[in-house]
């Protein structure tokens, strides 16, 4: 039989979600800046690799569909789904710039720009996160604990205490459902 240590794993989990939750005063700024920016027209973007992908897809939807409460639809979009220009763009040009380019293309003032990496490593998220303050986007990143280009270059950032990959995604999860909950409340 597999061996797994759910006391470790959850003292771990309750870690990383503390070390983001102590922020509720950011969360609420933020979830204030994202309503400024649909007010004014502006979107939403999703960028990361992998489980950051997917993740980035789910929030995308919750804030388009819904998350609980029936409300109109939220411009977001996760730079992470059309295989087309992801192929397209690794083939011809390189895997670094793929989120900077659909940036350049569709990204504006006063869109806001959410970079996940629980690394805060990942290339092409910085690069992508770049093009965001060129244009000039609000950008945030949701990391990992260690010091990162992404932590650096935000105007807001969570930063998980935690070096679980697993952790870090789930703390990610926790805050991002929290802004839809905000948004809910308010567009509701």
């Amino acid at each position: 039989m597999a061996q797994i240590d759910l006391a470790r794993s959850l003292a771990a989990h309750q870690q990383a979600l503390a070390s983001v939750t102590q922020s509720s005063q950011k969360i609420e700024a933020l979830i204030a800046r994202i309503i400024d920016a649909f007010e004014a027209g502006g979107k939403v973007l999703w960028m990361g690799n992998g489980g950051s992908a997917a993740d980035a897809q789910h929030m995308a939807a919750e804030m388009m569909v819904r998350y609980v409460k029936n409300r109109r639809p939220l411009p977001a979009l996760a730079l992470t789904t059309d295989t087309s220009i992801l192929t397209a763009h690794s083939n011809d040009y390189q895997f670094d710039t793929v989120f900077a380019r659909q940036i350049e293309g569709i990204a504006q003032a006063p869109d806001v720009v959410m970079a996940l990496s629980t690394s805060g490593h990942s290339a092409n998220v910085v690069k992508g996160l770049e093009a965001a303050l060129a244009k000039g986007c609000y950008c945030v990143a949701l990391t990992g604990r260690e010091d990162s280009p992404l932590s650096r270059m935000a105007h807001c950032v969570f930063q998980v205490d935690s070096d679980e990959t697993a952790r870090i995604q789930e703390a990610h999860t926790f805050v991002s459902h929290l802004i839809c909950e905000g948004l809910d409340n308010h567009f509701a």
